[in-house]
């Protein structure tokens, strides 16, 4: 199965996916195979048929569209977990999850004749596999961008996702997520990570407007940031090395507000710099909250010469680090309410202590933020989060914070 799938996947478009990947499921005995991916708001998971511009007409006798919430499918998309999908017949029926690395993509569905852990196992690299060619072809496919939208999206929001890594990372010694809103109409905001040996490297930007010249603004900043970072430029030089990029480019006119961290794996050493920006929120022990405190620069761009100043904490193992932009906090209902950092601090608590991998946690934090803000938000919201594991990698708590699914266990015992 698995050997016939992968020769074929160097020249498989997008729309062959549905039944390239059925066509070879059934050498394992597997059968019933849809593929449900989830939408940019990971509300809402939709059948890829490999029909129409959107790759998702017919369909039928198939549901077409399952809610993130309320659903078993949706249940194994949030919690990362192989789950009984029911059914009549004399087949066993499983939702999988589809993740390309630890990027949550959508579900899975097979259906076999026996239930055994075999049976399991080749499901589970069925998923593996199908969610790597899933992400092979998406940035050259509309198709797959048609299927994962529910709304149009401005141009400034169609720039900030494509220049964006992944949602989602994880390794031995760290997960990170991230989220932006509105998701089809962000402007000024970005975020970005990097890894280079033990060091890994976080930063969050916003930028002043809301229009596609503030898009355009983020995408200058990280792009400089990437850029100098690349070519060896250190912690404290290089808010400066931005500034100048964007000073030649659009003058003192535009400004980027951001945090600019580096944090070594090794040893928990967390180094941070401000420019013009709310400071990093770390979260230890799942029950209480601090804000770091280091003077700030000015914001980038605004060519006021103030010194940079270099913050450093000492991180303990499991801490989440947060970095966000003020429309998280900033969100206002209708009468005028603010979500406020409390409210912020107070959901990324609870959510932390219920066990809930990285990536749900921030979900759930916008479903939150969106409802209290009726739907609407005013400014770019982003939040960026990551967990340190600990000096030791590969520990085995990474699969369940970053919602990877594991086997059921052995009914032998």
């Amino acid at each position: 199965m698995l050997a016939g799938l992968l020769a074929e996947s160097h020249l498989t478009p997008f729309e062959m996916l549905p039944s390239r990947v059925a066509a070879h499921a059934r050498a394992a005995g597997l059968s019933d195979v849809r593929i449900y991916l989830g939408d940019l708001q990971r509300d809402v998971l939709r059948l890829l048929t490999g029909r129409g511009p959107d790759a998702g007409r017919g369909g039928a006798p198939y549901e077409k569209e399952l809610t993130v919430e309320g659903t078993v499918a949706g249940r194994a998309y949030q919690y990362g977990r192989i789950l009984p999908a029911g059914g009549e017949g004399a087949t066993h029926q499983r939702w999988v999850p589809l993740l390309d690395g630890t990027e949550r993509l959508g579900v899975l569905h097979l259906a076999a004749a026996v239930d055994d852990e075999h049976t399991v196992q080749d499901m589970l690299a069925l998923a593996a596999l199908v969610a790597m060619m899933v992400a092979g072809s998406r940035d050259t496919s509309d198709s797959y961008a048609r299927l994962t939208r529910m709304s149009p999206m401005n141009v400034a929001a169609e720039m900030q996702w494509q220049l964006m890594p992944p949602r989602t990372y994880a390794d031995g010694r760290v997960v990170i997520g991230a989220v932006m809103e509105p998701a089809y109409q962000v402007s000024g905001d970005a975020f970005d990570y990097a890894a280079a040996a033990d060091l890994v490297h976080l930063s969050v930007f916003d930028a002043m407007g809301h229009d596609t010249a503030a898009g355009l603004t983020a995408n200058l900043a990280l792009g400089a940031c990437r850029n100098h970072r690349r070519q060896g430029t250190g912690l404290a030089e290089l808010g400066d090395a931005i500034e100048r990029v964007l000073l030649e480019q659009f003058g003192p006119s535009r400004y980027v507000t951001g945090i600019l961290a580096d944090l070594d794996t090794s040893n928990g050493r967390l180094s941070w710099v401000s420019r013009g920006h709310h400071p990093p929120l770390v979260i230890r022990g799942g029950r209480w909250t601090t804000h770091l405190h280091c003077r700030p620069c000015h914001p980038m761009g605004t060519d006021l010469g103030l010194p940079t100043h270099v913050g450093r904490e000492q991180l303990e193992p499991g801490d989440r680090l947060v970095l966000y932009t003020d429309g998280i906090t900033e969100a206002r209902t209708p009468g005028g309410q603010e979500f406020g950092l409390d409210r912020f601090t107070d959901f990324l608590v609870r959510h932390h202590a219920d066990d809930l991998s990285v990536p749900e946690t921030l979900r759930r934090l916008v479903r939150a933020v969106l409802e209290h803000h009726d739907g609407q938000l005013q400014d770019d919201a982003t939040i960026l989060l990551c967990e340190w594991l600990g000096p030791a990698p590969w520990s085995s708590r990474t699969a369940p914070l970053a919602g990877v699914p594991m086997p059921p266990p052995d009914r032998n015992g």
